[in-house]
């Protein structure tokens, strides 16, 4: 019976259905089953490429420079080793170690003599193909080595070896750029070898490209490592722009020229984003123009006069119209029109100096779009919606995307053309990329003069403009229009206080176009473009891009100041996606609607789209109803359900079937049903998850911003649910959803209907705690913002609520919140930023009671030295003005030991005061810690006479320097600290005692003096601040007295100031200089009447 299965065996095999395995013994010495790859190869056993890989190199280890027959082994040896390919995408199980091929090629490099110019380029060529294809960083021996050997070679080797060995050059530098300074005087130099062969007058195109990429590859930086030396990164900057503003030569071919000008741009690229640029002279506006002109290389039916240099303008600068020439006329005539539905591969054949690693632009894409990693769309798959905006003027539509011909393209001209548009379009990509980069470098301020050269205009008859919205319409390539999009949202974000001028309620003037007029057009115009835009877009990620930029514009626009009507088409347009199949594309249209509800708090218009009912048909053209193509479109579809549910109840919450839902009426709906954003966002992160890519993207997008709909509004169910739902989340394993969860409960801890519910604030502050140690930073920066937004509930509640909710709140969870603070303030800048923040509200909020128990002793002074210890620090100018105001926060607290016999931190506190508003370059710091130290409210706080008049020596010198700046940005505050330090000197004057007399006499006796009583002069008078004086009132904290209050409070200072009495054996001098005081206050207090 044991031998039966042997024949069935052998017969499966000869029939060829089943292999035949060898018996194999079960017991735990048996080797493990290792299985077969498709290849018959055991997966993890060396491929044929790694063999053939070792076997050449130990042959190439084992040479030596005397060897008889050196030249012909070498010879074959590299040529074995150069017909492989070591691409990983084609050949998976290739395992070569980097060190293995560092090794060889420095073995290498010492055997080929440079008088062997054959085996030079050999060398040169397996340098880059190993090094670009296994993707290997070199350690620095390496590198020195083989950029010796290179940069020799450029020196003593003929002109003609000269392309494969910059080409091997540019691969040994890719992100070396800082660690090349030996080499970079013979590259970059005066009359270096890159400056010679990239120049514009180069006759060999090949050496002017591999140039021009050795150059850009140099100026790469990689995160983490230094950029390039300021002097190299300019000479190569201009050379770069010199070549994109040079005319491409008669006897070039022009897929070469656009190889030439990608190399440019991406090397544009580099140096812009290699760290900080400024810009000299006419530089901005010169790159604008060049890159301006290169969007739209390649495009048909544009032909303009481009100007070299684009000028700061309020007012569109339109390109004239060129006649174009008879040749061009004949050349556009013959272009043959393309098969619309074929798709573009992108690749075809490279030449060897076209495989460098920065030269591929399909793939730069990756860097700056990160959505299109997950595919792409259809070259030309733009669908019937292109129909939609025509323009009046010329056609910048291809004509050979609306006429197609499959039998057009299998000509050789019709492959040229084809090869040729691919180029054109990664050129523009490249533009693209490049204006991105300048975008993201350039000051805000300084790129609104520059907007009406990329920005749409209301349409005025004649040509439109050519801007990035042209792009967006019209560019065959999805990853053209995606790339503009891009650049547009990056425009427009932070653009608010720039946009804020818009305004168009009002009717314009006949004499003259306001500027408001024009800018508000503008923001109508792109709404408009980007509405054509979203029902032409078939390509996923594009569709992704095109929300992003809508959800950028409604964030910065001012609604508020425009005509009504822009937000309810676009409201109910995006109703469809939110049920798109694409993950992306559902996160995108919850992130725009949340900007919706959010912008100007919300506006009334936005109010009656939350009111309307989900199912409403009152809507004109049906587009608040659900349709047949939007059911079809459906991703949430059970048991006939085809429409979002309703919130799901708790005790029907584990119920997987749903009745379909029916649609009503208006007069049907429950009025107190919630919103129907509300009950998507709901249903979005209750029902259960069909898979793990709509958890992250329905979850996230919920999450991200409540609704601004009044929460007390909301039945008590529907409250519940909201917070049941946002705390649960926060356990959520996706830190994504994690982050947006903890941000709603900041958010959400702000409504006094739940602020003053202790239960709540504790669960809140508990679930808090834990995201504070959570690993990811993201998740911890939240976590800290909330916490603050939390804290800054509790002061809220203890003058609505007062000492009642103190009371309930537990001592304990107060102290576990001032503990976990105190770490966070440890934490990166975006964390303490925050945590210093909850840190002063929690010491201004901590009673008597708690401040003398032994539990609280250590937490506090470990609180008020991290407080101490970020005044004093090299963080963030942001994190130090929280920490300053902080401070300030917790002297608010009368409880707080601050006076005589104090503990040490708290002279700690005011030295560290005392030392910033005198010495930090910052005057935003200086206007936080001055207000900070007028804040205590009776002179015990300020303890012994020393300390006090240390106080009052730092105010008054930084009064003495508050003009001292030589950055503009930094003088537009010197008003308003002005008017600060002079609140806070009167303050102390206020406050101060006999044994406080004697210095202060000496210090207004003097010449410090008359500097002082100038300063409060114009300060009693409100002269002070200016344009500034309400941000010199706000950082006061609340200094928004009148001139006549003013005067007033220096009346009360001298009428107490001349009833103290002398105390001590010093009696005599405390009056001397007391009498000094008074008159100084008399003579300021007269001087302000005459005036």
């Amino acid at each position: 019976m044991a031998a039966q299965p042997a024949p069935s065996a052998a017969g499966s095999a000869s029939r060829g259905v089943v292999p035949v395995f060898p018996a194999v013994v079960l017991s735990a010495e048996a080797a493990p089953f290792t299985p077969l790859g498709p290849d018959g190869w055991r997966l993890g056993s060396p491929s044929d490429v790694e063999k053939q890989f070792s076997r050449c190199a130990a042959k190439l280890r084992a040479l030596r420079a005397d060897s008889g027959q050196l030249k012909e082994e070498l010879n074959l040896l590299l040529d074995q080793l150069l017909s492989e390919n070591y691409n990983k995408t084609l050949e998976p199980n290739v395992n070569i170690r980097p060190e293995d091929v560092c090794s060889l090629l420095k073995h290498v490099s010492c055997l080929v003599p440079l008088s062997q110019e054959h085996l030079v380029i050999k060398l040169c060529q397996l340098v880059h193909h190993l090094l670009n294809q296994l993707k290997v960083i070199m350690e620095e021996r390496t590198l020195d080595v083989l950029l010796d050997y290179t940069t020799s070679a450029l020196k003593v080797c003929s002109t003609w070896t000269h392309s494969d060995v910059l080409l091997a050059l540019s691969t040994i530098v890719y992100g070396n750029g800082p660690q090349c300074h030996k080499h970079l005087r013979d590259l970059l130099g005066e009359d270096g070898v890159l400056l010679r062969y990239s120049s514009p007058s180069q006759p060999n195109i090949e050496l002017r490209h591999v140039a021009l990429t050795c150059m850009a590859n140099i100026c790469l930086r990689i995160p983490g490592q230094a950029s390039l030396d300021d002097q190299y990164r300019s000479v190569s900057f201009r050379v770069f722009l010199k070549t994109l503003q040079s005319p491409k030569p008669p006897n070039i071919d022009e897929l070469f020229y656009c190889m030439v000008i990608q190399a440019a741009l991406k090397g544009l690229q580099c140096c812009l984003s290699g760290g900080k640029w400024k810009f000299v002279g006419e530089e901005l506006g010169s790159v604008l123009a060049a890159l301006k002109r290169l969007m739209f290389q390649g495009t048909p039916g544009v032909s303009v006069e481009w100007p070299t240099v684009l000028y700061p303008a309020p007012l569109p600068q339109y390109e004239g119209l060129s006649a174009p020439k008879p040749a061009e006329l004949a050349k556009s005539s013959e272009l043959p029109s393309d098969n619309k539905k074929r798709k573009s591969k992108g690749k075809g054949k490279k030449t060897s100096s076209e495989e460098s690693r920065v030269d591929d632009g399909e793939e730069d894409i990756r860097d700056t779009v990160p959505a299109l990693q997950k595919g792409g769309g259809r070259e030309g798959g733009r669908g019937e919606g292109e129909s939609l905006s025509k323009p009046s003027g010329p056609s910048f539509y291809p004509s050979w995307k609306r006429a197609s011909s499959d039998s057009e393209f299998s000509d050789p001209e019709g492959s040229a053309q084809s090869k040729l548009r691919l180029y054109n379009g990664r050129l523009r990509q490249g533009a693209l990329h490049c204006l991105l980069a300048v975008v993201k470098g350039v000051e805000k301020r300084t790129l609104y003069g520059y907007w009406s050269s990329f920005m749409p205009d209301s349409p005025i008859g004649g040509p439109p403009p050519l801007t990035l919205v042209t792009i967006i319409l019209k560019d065959p390539s999805p990853k053209v229009r995606a790339c503009a999009l891009q650049v547009l949202s990056s425009m427009l974000d932070g653009s608010r206080q720039f946009l804020a001028v818009a305004e168009d309620t009002a009717s314009p003037r006949k004499s003259y176009t306001p500027f408001s007029f024009l800018l508000a057009a503008a923001v109508r115009e792109l709404h408009r473009a980007l509405t054509l835009a979203l029902l032409a877009e078939t390509s996923p990620q594009t569709l992704t891009q095109v929300i992003k930029c809508l959800a950028y514009l409604v964030a910065n626009a001012p609604y508020h100041r425009l005509r009504p009507g822009l937000l309810s088409p676009l409201w109910k347009q995006m109703r469809p996606y939110v049920r798109n199949r694409d993950v992306n594309v559902r996160v995108s249209v919850l992130t725009l609607y949340g900007a919706l509800v959010t912008t100007q708090a919300p506006l009334p218009e936005v109010q009656l789209l939350l009111q309307q009912p989900e199912g409403s048909s009152s809507s004109s053209s049906g587009s608040g109803s659900f349709t047949q193509q939007d059911s079809a479109l459906s991703w949430r579809r059970r048991d006939g359900m085809s429409t979002p549910p309703t919130p799901v109840k708790p005790s029907l919450r584990t119920s997987r079937t749903h009745s379909p839902q029916v649609v009503r009426t208006p007069e049907e709906v429950d009025s107190s049903a919630p919103p129907w954003l509300l009950q998507l966002c709901l249903s979005l992160v209750t029902q259960p998850r069909e898979d793990q890519s709509d958890s992250e993207g329905a979850g996230t997008g919920a999450a991200l911003e409540p609704s601004p709909v009044r929460l007390e509004a909301l039945q008590d169910k529907t409250q519940l649910m909201c917070v049941t739902v946002l705390l649960g989340l926060t356990y959520s394993e996706n830190y994504l959803v994690k982050t947006a969860a903890v941000r709603a409960l900041g958010v959400y801890i702000l409504f006094p209907c739940l602020r003053e519910d202790v239960m709540f604030v504790a669960d809140t502050a508990n679930t808090i705690l834990a995201a504070l140690d959570d690993r990811s930073p993201n998740v911890r920066a939240k976590a800290a913002w909330s916490l603050g937004n939390l804290t800054d509930t509790l002061i809220a509640n203890m003058e609505t609520v007062g000492v009642d909710f103190q009371e309930e709140l537990s001592d304990m969870l107060l102290l576990k919140m001032l503990q976990a603070a105190t770490r966070a303030s440890a934490d990166k800048d975006r964390v303490k930023s925050n945590a210093v923040r909850a840190i002063g509200n929690l010491l201004h909020f901590l009673r008597q009671s708690q401040l003398t128990r032994s539990a609280f002793q250590r937490p506090l002074e470990d609180a008020v030295l991290a407080l101490v210890k970020t005044v004093q620090s090299e963080a963030t100018m942001k994190v130090r003005w929280n920490a300053c105001y902080a401070l300030g926060n917790a002297f608010r607290n009368p409880a707080l030991p601050l006076g005589k016999y104090s503990a040490p931190w708290s002279c700690d506190a005011f030295s560290s005061l005392c030392h910033v508003v005198s010495s930090c370059k910052n005057f935003k710091v200086r206007i936080k810690s001055a207000a900070a130290l007028a804040i205590p409210a009776n002179r015990g706080c300020y303890g012994d006479p020393e300390r006090f008049i240390c106080v009052w020596r730092s105010l008054a010198k930084a009064l003495e320097n508050s003009e001292d700046t030589n950055d503009f940005f930094e003088y537009r505050y010197s008003a308003s600290l002005r008017h600060t330090l002079s609140h806070a000197l009167l303050h102390l004057l206020s406050v101060s005692q006999s044994q406080d007399m004697p210095s202060l006499g000496a210090s207004l006796a003097g010449e410090e003096g008359r500097g002082i009583k100038e300063h409060l002069i114009r300060y009693l008078r409100a002269e002070e601040g200016g344009g500034e004086g309400a941000e010199g009132e706000k950082e006061t904290g609340g200094d928004s007295f009148t001139p006549q209050q003013r005067v007033g409070g220096l009346q009360r200072t001298l009428n107490r100031l001349k009833e103290l009495e002398a105390e001590g054996e010093g009696g005599g001098d405390e009056a001397t200089s007391k009498e000094m005081v008074v008159h100084f206050l008399e003579d300021l207090l007269k001087t302000c009447e005459e005036l």
